[in-house]
């Protein structure tokens, strides 16, 4: 379903908007977390991120193809009220990259192993994008294992499906219902981390931290854009290791971008407008579909729908996430 946090189809678009990188051997991760590594399964080893703070623990969940780092600039906002840590899972960045043992579940109990080895109780899990498959197996399977699930734009068809929804951020996307999508990165884009940044930020309307795209990506020996560090075959296999949850019992915030922005740029002429316009309302019936069957399903669950957030709805919105997360944390056990 997702790559890079991203959903096949529109949000296609903000992988393109992710591949960004710099100079090797110049560059020193300004967040200020420790950096260890967990084992949580014969041979394979999970970097974990740990910025410290006070209150209950509160673990991040990358979506597909990034690593704990996009939470680098996130993460110092929750330290006030909570221990925040990040998880990078098998496969991705500084984490392990086994050949096999990527199916939903098996993601998930490399996170409760996590938890184990750090003695972290009851945890608030939060996930984006593809991360939700995660957060609803342990939903389902350990929920007393958890204080809560806060779902980032993540609570769709691989995390709760009980009538086969196929609701999807960004709607239909074949033919002439596909959204406006961004010009792809040229020679120059791809010639330094700045210059790509400078891409993202006007595309997207923000740039993911520069540790996180160095995790994701190799360096050129000029310092430009390399190839992706998770090969094509590890992708494929957690996305056909994705499944449907339907069970949902742990307390449960979802919050959605509804309609998603498509980024700064489709404000440059009327012809953009009105194609993002129209995109937008397809978008509200797609998501808002799973939106709404989430809200039926899962008793006791918090819907937000944030109008026109980006699918990287953490940093998008960050302000608003924040706020959230506090107001579910307030009233859990």
């Amino acid at each position: 379903m997702m790559r890079g946090g991203c959903i096949v189809g529109l949000l296609a678009v903000a992988i393109a908007a992710l591949t960004c990188t710099g100079k090797p051997g110049s560059f020193v991760d300004p967040s200020p977390h420790r950096v260890q590594y967990v084992t949580v399964d014969s041979g394979v080893k999970l970097e974990v991120l740990d910025w410290g703070g006070a209150g209950r623990p509160i673990v991040l969940l990358a979506g597909l193809g990034n690593t704990g780092h996009i939470y680098d600039e996130f993460a110092p906002l929750l330290v006030s009220s909570y221990h925040v840590f990040a998880i990078t899972r098998r496969g991705c960045g500084a984490s392990t990259h086994p050949a096999s043992r990527y199916s939903a579940d098996r993601l998930a109990d490399d996170v409760l192993a996590v938890l184990d080895r750090l003695g972290l109780p009851r945890p608030i899990l939060v996930g984006h994008s593809l991360a939700g498959e995660e957060l609803s197996s342990i939903g389902v399977r350990y929920p007393d294992r958890i204080a809560g699930l806060v779902y980032l734009d993540a609570a769709y068809k691989q995390a709760y499906d009980p009538t086969g929804l196929a609701g999807q951020p960004g709607g239909p996307s074949p033919g002439s219902n596909r959204p406006p999508q961004p010009p792809g990165l040229q020679a120059g884009d791809r010639s330094s981390f700045r210059a790509l940044r400078a891409w993202c930020i006007h595309f997207e309307g923000f740039a993911p931290p520069e540790a996180e795209l160095r995790q994701e990506f190799e360096s050129t020996p000029d310092g430009g854009v390399g190839p992706s560090r998770t090969p094509p075959a590890i992708e494929s296999a957690i996305l056909s290791g994705t499944q449907r949850f339907t069970e949902i019992s742990a307390p449960t915030l979802a919050i959605y971008a509804v309609p998603h922005s498509l980024g700064p740029w489709v404000l440059e002429s009327p012809e953009l407008r009105a194609a993002a316009d129209e995109a937008a309302k397809r978008d509200v019936l797609s998501t808002g579909a799973q939106a709404d069957a989430f809200e039926r399903g899962v008793k006791g669950v918090r819907v937000v729908r944030l109008p026109y957030a980006n699918h990287y709805i953490f940093m998008s919105n960050a302000a608003d996430v924040v706020r959230e997360i506090n107001a579910f944390a307030s009233n859990l056990r």
